[in-house]
């Protein structure tokens, strides 16, 4: 319980300063606007503050999620981060159809750009913030588990590189070239969609649950090295916003009592959590090595999952 609100602190931590820190950034892009009068940095900056909003569900998921569950929701509400995730992706893709949208209108619509110099040093300090704040979220989202604060790190970095294609357009007409602005922004409307692939996949393997296999590997050791667990015959893993859910089947002596066999099941929730520091709810199911029921489910399960091995093959030691 412990590790898991401070994992939810660290979220929302790491949200509160990130949005300070782009609150930051927008505000020195909007001086220079002022001062120069540049749309294209104008641009910008409103993609700035408006990308922004994607902290506030966020903040809300992770509010949301420290809900105790309840008949409705017997999971909880972690689901409500990875909806944010989802929040998240469509915002990136927005922000790659803005760019290129951009890009295309100052390509029929050329606009003088003013104050070269200032505009491409407010599309640094645009493309700096970002980054930072990418990083951050990317970090603590990684170290917590939260695909949607990944997802939201991957969508800073998009705005960082909308500010990129500020400063390289400066550059362009300086030299003279008054296309290079857009140009470079049709690169830069390119490279989001990439950004957009990455996070599609994040927050889509989420919502299928998706684990890391080495996650499932450490479960299965660690259950399998227990004293008295003779055979593991299925676990399972889920993720439920930033925290780890664990099934697993285990066979045990059937000469053992029902208070040695839950005592059995009681050591590997323990390894597990051990194993896996995410881990917050673990389930694990004793049975005796030569319960027939044990092996119907486990044959059960290999057939949904489409393997070709025949039912009557599976038994003591067979994979599932």
């Amino acid at each position: 319980m412990d590790d898991a609100l401070e994992a939810d602190a660290r979220g929302r931590r790491a949200l509160w300063i990130s949005l300070a820190g782009l609150a930051v950034t927008a505000v020195l892009q909007g001086v220079v606007v002022a001062l120069t009068g540049s749309v294209a940095l104008l641009g910008d900056t409103l993609h700035n503050v408006a990308d922004t909003a994607t902290a506030v569900p966020l903040l809300f998921a992770f509010w949301l999620g420290r809900r105790p569950a309840d008949d409705r929701y017997p999971y909880g509400y972690g689901r409500a981060e990875d909806l944010a995730g989802v929040f998240v992706v469509v915002m990136i893709a927005l922000s790659s159809l803005l760019a290129g949208w951009e890009a295309v209108d100052r390509l029929l619509h050329p606009r003088e750009i003013t104050g070269l110099w200032a505009v491409a040093g407010a599309g640094v300090v645009g493309f700096l913030g970002n980054e930072l704040v990418a990083r951050y979220r990317l970090r603590v989202g990684r170290q917590i588990g939260s695909a949607a604060l990944v997802a939201d790190g991957l969508h800073a970095r998009t705005d960082g590189f909308t500010s990129l294609a500020v400063v390289l357009g400066a550059a362009g007409v300086a030299l003279g070239l008054p296309w290079a602005d857009p140009a470079i922004g049709l690169l830069i409307a390119v490279a989001i969609v990439g950004v957009l692939r990455q996070a599609v996949v994040q927050v889509g393997r989420r919502l299928m649950d998706a684990v890391d296999p080495r996650l499932v590997h450490l479960a299965r050791q660690s259950a399998a090295t227990t004293p008295g667990v003779l055979e593991v015959t299925r676990v399972q893993l889920r993720w439920i916003g930033h925290t780890l859910h664990a099934t697993a089947r285990v066979k045990v002596d059937p000469d053992l009592s029902f208070a040695d066999a839950h005592e059995v099941a009681h050591v590997v929730q323990t390894r597990m959590r051990a194993a896996l520091p995410r881990l917050g709810d673990a389930v694990v199911h004793p049975s005796p090595a030569d319960s027939p029921h044990e092996d119907a489910t486990a044959a059960s399960d290999a057939t949904r999952a489409g393997a070709t091995t025949p039912v009557a093959s599976l038994g003591r030691g067979a994979p599932t």
